[in-house]
């Protein structure tokens, strides 16, 4: 059974994430074309070349969607705003419709009692930047500041929270380094300073909203498990190594002004000249941390190949449809070594955490008694890291609705809510019963 809202401390926050350009309809309300639309416009990148130009529709449907988190109990909404909807160039003259459009969306979350997160880059790259290199380009730091200026002198007074980047390793690594995502890149050189500069975009850009009288701004970074495959000498320098790159990396820059020895190994050679300079900026204080946890990988050396020689090896336990083990404890492991080494007493959300599943409406209905557990581990496992110490503030469920799943298109279904991508027409599934009832007891 999900734990029940009473078993938490007064005042933890329950909530659920989205992003824009997975929800909203990119091609409504004057938006800029992303460096997504042209990923997903070429083939081989995304599942039958799905993009979000409709998604599910929250442009016009988002009281809809609200309603949903007020009736379901939930304290708040995780969401973010578009880069290109609020700039359609990435700079100049902002677009007064998305603008307005957050405005409307804001407003409605306060009327319903809902309190807005809000994350200000989930992945997408307006185009015309991406034009001039996007995040590789050092002059992306500041694009990014203006941005956020832009976009917190409309909604800054009534957003209770601001992150600046969701997911910087995605952002940099996953998509410049490994390909998978827009701007499809593989390539070292891209990486490294893909790597840099969307740290120091996030410095940048929390010294300008400091500048303007800002309070609670964050960063969410996501964490993996990242454990031997074996008891190898090998596998455990291929964990260590992934463990700097894809956990490391961005939580000991942004905590202690550097970066870890087992990825600069690879990275340092291609890194912009002057990058130490920096580190100040980067790892200034900030107000909270956002973590986001879906899995473990497991790994093995792979000598065979260049830098940074490793390779994932399947792990036994069950999967979502992702095809990514379900490890709760590794969301404690996460949190209490956060804690333990990094943040020591800053407030901690988990903000994503969930699964893909292989839902069905059935007689007007989902059944997803695999979501249910999953929530009911995970929150447990929350729980037992504020046992050990972790300041933990609050929980978003991952994702409100089915979605734009990147790469992977309409097929995963991540939502407690079940989207049909044809009508549109929302139903929430059984885990979002299960949830709402844990939250009203």
């Amino acid at each position: 059974m999900i734990p029940g809202r009473s078993s938490f401390p007064e005042g933890f926050v329950f909530g659920a994430a989205t992003a824009a350009y997975q929800i909203e309809g990119h091609r409504f309300g004057g938006a800029g074309p992303t460096h997504w639309d042209s990923f997903a416009a070429t083939p081989g990148n995304v599942v039958r070349a799905e993009d979000g130009a409709t998604a599910c529709d929250h442009y016009h449907r988002y009281e809809e969607d609200l309603d949903l988190l007020k009736d379901g109990g939930f304290d708040a909404y995780r969401f973010s705003t578009s880069w290109a909807r609020v700039l359609p160039e990435g700079r100049g003259t902002p677009n007064a419709e998305g603008l307005d459009y957050y405005d409307r969306l804001v407003d409605a979350m306060l009327e319903r009692g809902l309190t807005p997160f809000q994350t200000l880059y989930h992945w997408e790259m307006p185009s015309a930047l991406a034009d001039l290199g996007g995040w590789t380009n050092p002059d992306v730091a500041h694009w990014f500041a203006d941005y956020a200026e832009v976009i917190t002198r409309r909604l800054g007074d009534r957003v209770a929270s601001i992150a600046t980047i969701n997911e910087p390793w995605c952002v940099a690594f996953l998509s410049h380094f490994l390909g998978h995502h827009a701007p499809g890149l593989r390539d070292i050189r891209a990486a490294a300073r893909a790597m840099h500069h969307v740290l120091k975009a996030h410095g940048t850009a929390v010294e300008r909203l400091r500048g303007m009288g800002q309070d609670t701004l964050g960063i969410v970074l996501n964490f993996e498990a990242a454990e031997p495959a074996d008891d190898s000498a090998g596998a455990a320098r291929a964990a260590a190594v992934q463990d700097a790159i894809y956990n490391r990396w961005f939580i000991e820059a942004i905590s202690k002004g550097q970066y870890p020895a087992e990825a600069l190994e690879g990275l340092e050679p291609h890194m912009p000249k002057g990058w130490q300079d920096d580190m100040a900026l980067i790892s200034q204080p900030i107000d909270f941390l956002g973590v986001n946890y879906y899995t473990r990988s497991l790994l093995r050396a792979a000598p065979d190949q260049p830098w940074p020689s490793v390779a994932p090896v399947e792990g036994p336990l069950p999967k979502t449809q992702m095809g990514w083990e379900i490890y709760p404890e590794g969301l404690k492991i996460i949190l209490t070594r956060l804690s333990r080494d990094y943040v020591g007493e800053l407030p901690l959300y988990v903000t994503e955490n969930g699964m893909a599943w292989d839902d069905h409406l059935t007689d007007g209905a989902v059944t997803d008694a695999e979501r249910e557990a999953y929530m009911a581990a995970h929150l447990g496992a929350v729980q037992q890291a504020r046992a050990e110490g972790a300041n933990m503030k609050g929980f978003f469920y991952w994702s409100l609705l089915d979605n734009y799943e990147w790469a992977f298109g309409y097929e995963k279904r991540f939502g407690m809510v079940h989207v049909d991508f044809d009508s549109l027409k929302r139903t929430p599934k059984a885990s979002y019963h299960a949830l709402s009832a844990a939250l009203a007891r």
